[in-house]
């Protein structure tokens, strides 16, 4: 286990927080570099479809988006007190006011992408409910409103459009190093 595993195991709250629409890469990116820290991953879209019984996407449709977001910020407050891993959100939780103080403590990335990229990544986007009509049109909205909430909260951004998932990491990777030396 590296140095800044053992340093973080110890301080009780995530090493690095993931943010970014759908289709930056949070998920991906957060798997290689939680293997590459040798620290746990976690998902809060996982934690809230294991608290529903069902997928986000059931949720949006059984349930609709406000009682989604109400499970989110639940579970992005959980993780945060309890994951001392690599965390990634949901694009949207960082719509919620009291989500956004909560990660001003925190390291938080921003996987800044540009629409074509996150369009190519999240296809048709059937298992992306916000996304599930006209994904390029619905990439471009989301980016516009939520980008002033992602500035906000990131101590760091990453332009992740063009880049692989290997060269994303080794930058987080040794940012996160020099940071806790």
């Amino acid at each position: 286990m590296s140095r800044l595993a053992t340093e973080t195991r110890h301080s009780h709250r995530p090493v690095a927080v993931l943010v970014g629409v759908p289709g930056a890469g949070k998920s991906t990116v957060g798997r290689v570099l939680a293997r590459a820290l040798g620290v746990s991953f976690r998902d809060t879209d996982r934690d809230v479809e294991q608290v529903a019984g069902k997928s986000v996407s059931d949720i949006f449709v059984d349930d609709g988006e406000d009682h989604f977001r109400l499970l989110e910020s639940a579970a992005v407050a959980a993780a945060l007190k309890e994951h001392d891993g690599v965390l990634a959100l949901g694009g949207g939780a960082i719509l919620d006011a009291g989500t956004r103080g909560l990660l001003a403590e925190q390291r938080v990335i921003w996987l800044r992408v540009d629409v074509p990229a996150a369009a190519k990544r999240v296809g048709l986007a059937r298992n992306r409910p916000l996304l599930a009509m006209n994904p390029r049109a619905h990439l471009r909205e989301l980016m516009a409103a939520r980008a002033p909430f992602y500035a906000e909260v990131a101590t760091d951004t990453i332009e992740a459009s063009h880049r692989s998932v290997a060269e994303i990491v080794d930058q987080l990777y040794n940012s996160l190093s020099q940071t806790n030396r």
